[in-house]
Protein backbone atom coordinates (compact mmCIF):
# COMPACT_ATOMS: atom_id res chain seq x y z
CA UNK A 1 0.00 0.00 0.00
CA UNK A 2 2.96 2.37 -0.48
CA UNK A 3 2.36 5.45 -2.05
CA UNK A 4 -1.42 5.38 -1.77
CA UNK A 5 -2.19 8.19 0.27
CA UNK A 6 -4.32 8.68 3.27
CA UNK A 7 -8.10 6.99 2.58
CA UNK A 8 -9.11 9.91 4.86
CA UNK A 9 -7.85 12.44 2.79
CA UNK A 10 -9.17 10.32 -0.73
CA UNK A 11 -12.83 10.22 1.08
CA UNK A 12 -12.76 14.22 1.82
CA UNK A 13 -11.84 15.29 -1.42
CA UNK A 14 -14.81 12.94 -3.06
CA UNK A 15 -17.30 14.04 -0.40
CA UNK A 16 -16.69 17.73 -0.57
CA UNK A 17 -16.61 17.72 -3.98
CA UNK A 18 -20.06 15.52 -4.55
CA UNK A 19 -21.60 18.06 -1.86
CA UNK A 20 -20.60 20.93 -4.06
CA UNK A 21 -21.98 18.84 -7.29
CA UNK A 22 -25.50 18.29 -5.22
CA UNK A 23 -25.36 22.25 -4.53
CA UNK A 24 -24.49 23.04 -8.02
CA UNK A 25 -27.22 21.08 -9.75
CA UNK A 26 -29.65 22.61 -6.94
CA UNK A 27 -28.86 25.85 -7.81
CA UNK A 28 -29.84 25.09 -11.38
CA UNK A 29 -33.05 23.50 -10.58
CA UNK A 30 -34.10 27.00 -8.10
CA UNK A 31 -32.50 29.40 -10.73
CA UNK A 32 -34.94 32.88 -9.89
CA UNK A 33 -37.28 33.56 -12.94
CA UNK A 34 -39.17 36.49 -13.67
CA UNK A 35 -42.95 37.38 -14.12
CA UNK A 36 -44.36 40.69 -15.71
CA UNK A 37 -47.06 42.69 -12.93
CA UNK A 38 -48.64 45.41 -13.68
CA UNK A 39 -49.33 48.08 -11.13
CA UNK A 40 -52.64 49.79 -12.24
CA UNK A 41 -52.26 52.54 -9.82
CA UNK A 42 -48.88 54.19 -11.11
CA UNK A 43 -48.94 52.22 -14.49
CA UNK A 44 -45.74 50.80 -14.45
CA UNK A 45 -44.80 47.61 -15.30
CA UNK A 46 -42.52 45.56 -13.41
CA UNK A 47 -40.56 42.37 -12.37
CA UNK A 48 -41.12 39.73 -9.61
CA UNK A 49 -38.79 36.90 -9.00
CA UNK A 50 -39.01 33.74 -7.52
CA UNK A 51 -37.54 33.01 -4.42
CA UNK A 52 -33.44 33.69 -4.43
CA UNK A 53 -32.22 29.91 -3.18
CA UNK A 54 -30.24 29.52 -6.13
CA UNK A 55 -28.11 32.17 -4.98
CA UNK A 56 -27.34 30.57 -1.84
CA UNK A 57 -26.81 27.15 -3.23
CA UNK A 58 -24.45 28.45 -5.77
CA UNK A 59 -22.55 29.81 -2.81
CA UNK A 60 -22.49 26.47 -1.07
CA UNK A 61 -21.23 25.12 -4.21
CA UNK A 62 -18.54 27.61 -4.22
CA UNK A 63 -17.53 26.94 -0.59
CA UNK A 64 -17.65 22.88 -0.71
CA UNK A 65 -15.48 23.11 -3.79
CA UNK A 66 -13.21 25.46 -1.82
CA UNK A 67 -13.03 23.38 0.92
CA UNK A 68 -11.98 20.15 -1.42
CA UNK A 69 -9.48 22.27 -3.08
CA UNK A 70 -7.85 23.57 -0.11
CA UNK A 71 -7.94 20.73 2.15
CA UNK A 72 -5.83 18.98 -1.11
CA UNK A 73 -3.23 21.58 -1.46
CA UNK A 74 -2.40 21.86 2.31
CA UNK A 75 -1.87 18.13 2.33
CA UNK A 76 -0.12 18.33 -0.65
CA UNK A 77 1.59 21.74 0.51
CA UNK A 78 1.04 22.86 -2.95
CA UNK A 79 3.22 20.66 -4.54
CA UNK A 80 6.04 23.21 -3.80
CA UNK A 81 6.91 23.01 0.01
CA UNK A 82 7.81 19.42 2.03
CA UNK A 83 9.20 16.20 0.71
CA UNK A 84 10.70 16.79 -2.89
CA UNK A 85 9.29 14.15 -5.69
CA UNK A 86 11.16 11.76 -6.84
CA UNK A 87 12.49 12.04 -10.85
CA UNK A 88 10.45 9.73 -12.92
CA UNK A 89 6.69 8.97 -14.21
CA UNK A 90 4.87 10.04 -11.33
CA UNK A 91 6.69 13.71 -11.16
CA UNK A 92 5.55 14.41 -15.08
CA UNK A 93 2.04 12.78 -14.05
CA UNK A 94 1.74 15.14 -10.77
CA UNK A 95 2.93 18.35 -12.78
CA UNK A 96 0.07 17.15 -15.43
CA UNK A 97 -2.77 16.59 -12.57
CA UNK A 98 -1.95 19.65 -10.30
CA UNK A 99 -1.70 22.14 -13.47
CA UNK A 100 -5.02 20.69 -14.97
CA UNK A 101 -6.93 20.41 -11.67
CA UNK A 102 -6.33 24.15 -10.76
CA UNK A 103 -7.46 24.97 -13.97
CA UNK A 104 -10.60 22.93 -14.13
CA UNK A 105 -11.26 24.24 -10.06
CA UNK A 106 -10.76 28.30 -11.34
CA UNK A 107 -13.54 27.26 -14.22
CA UNK A 108 -15.51 25.33 -11.85
CA UNK A 109 -15.38 28.36 -9.16
CA UNK A 110 -15.70 30.85 -12.09
CA UNK A 111 -18.88 29.10 -13.26
CA UNK A 112 -20.52 29.21 -10.06
CA UNK A 113 -19.57 32.55 -8.82
CA UNK A 114 -20.60 34.02 -11.72
CA UNK A 115 -24.31 31.88 -12.07
CA UNK A 116 -24.83 33.22 -8.33
CA UNK A 117 -24.04 36.51 -8.91
CA UNK A 118 -26.38 37.06 -11.88
CA UNK A 119 -28.65 34.98 -10.18
CA UNK A 120 -28.85 37.31 -6.80
CA UNK A 121 -29.23 40.65 -9.56
CA UNK A 122 -32.98 41.62 -9.87
CA UNK A 123 -34.43 44.25 -11.62
CA UNK A 124 -37.13 45.67 -8.85
CA UNK A 125 -38.77 48.68 -11.10
CA UNK A 126 -38.80 49.33 -14.63
CA UNK A 127 -41.01 51.77 -16.65
CA UNK A 128 -42.13 50.41 -19.89
CA UNK A 129 -41.68 54.31 -21.41
CA UNK A 130 -37.94 54.18 -21.06
CA UNK A 131 -37.57 50.58 -21.72
CA UNK A 132 -37.73 49.10 -25.13
CA UNK A 133 -37.55 45.28 -25.27
CA UNK A 134 -38.81 44.93 -21.69
CA UNK A 135 -37.86 41.86 -20.33
CA UNK A 136 -37.75 40.00 -17.03
CA UNK A 137 -33.59 39.14 -17.08
CA UNK A 138 -32.70 36.06 -15.35
CA UNK A 139 -30.14 33.42 -15.14
CA UNK A 140 -29.51 31.69 -18.62
CA UNK A 141 -30.19 27.87 -18.45
CA UNK A 142 -26.69 25.91 -17.76
CA UNK A 143 -24.37 27.96 -16.15
CA UNK A 144 -24.66 25.97 -12.68
CA UNK A 145 -24.52 22.76 -15.21
CA UNK A 146 -21.45 24.04 -16.31
CA UNK A 147 -19.94 24.52 -13.42
CA UNK A 148 -21.12 20.99 -11.58
CA UNK A 149 -19.34 19.62 -14.81
CA UNK A 150 -16.49 21.49 -13.99
CA UNK A 151 -17.13 20.33 -10.16
CA UNK A 152 -16.67 16.30 -11.33
CA UNK A 153 -14.02 17.06 -13.40
CA UNK A 154 -11.63 19.04 -10.75
CA UNK A 155 -12.59 15.83 -8.47
CA UNK A 156 -11.39 13.33 -10.72
CA UNK A 157 -8.29 15.03 -11.73
CA UNK A 158 -7.52 16.23 -7.74
CA UNK A 159 -7.70 12.43 -7.24
CA UNK A 160 -5.44 11.36 -9.59
CA UNK A 161 -3.23 14.20 -8.47
CA UNK A 162 -2.91 12.78 -4.91
CA UNK A 163 -2.38 9.24 -6.14
CA UNK A 164 0.34 10.12 -8.31
CA UNK A 165 1.69 13.09 -5.31
CA UNK A 166 1.95 10.46 -2.71
CA UNK A 167 3.95 7.63 -5.18
CA UNK A 168 6.44 10.15 -6.09
CA UNK A 169 7.04 11.40 -2.34
CA UNK A 170 7.24 8.13 -1.12
CA UNK A 171 9.39 6.64 -3.97
CA UNK A 172 12.71 6.43 -2.84
CA UNK A 173 15.02 8.81 -5.22
CA UNK A 174 16.89 7.05 -7.69
CA UNK A 175 20.58 7.71 -7.65
CA UNK A 176 22.70 6.20 -10.71
CA UNK A 177 25.22 4.46 -9.87
CA UNK A 178 28.50 5.44 -11.37
CA UNK A 179 31.06 2.64 -12.01
CA UNK A 180 34.73 3.33 -12.23
CA UNK A 181 35.59 4.69 -15.81
CA UNK A 182 37.53 2.44 -17.55
CA UNK A 183 39.57 5.57 -18.99
CA UNK A 184 43.02 6.28 -17.54
CA UNK A 185 44.15 10.05 -17.11
CA UNK A 186 47.79 9.35 -16.97
CA UNK A 187 49.50 9.47 -20.43
CA UNK A 188 50.98 6.93 -22.42
CA UNK A 189 54.89 5.69 -21.33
Amino acid sequence: MEGKGSSLVHLLVIILSLVAFGFAIAAERRRSTGTFIQDETTNRTYCVYSSDIATGYGVGSFLFLLSSESLLMGVTKCMCFGRPLAPGGNHAWTIIYFVSSSMTFLVAEACIVAGAKKNAYHTKYRDMIYARNFSCESLRKGVFIAGAVFVVATMILNEYYYMHFTKATNQPAHKPKHASSNVGMTGYA
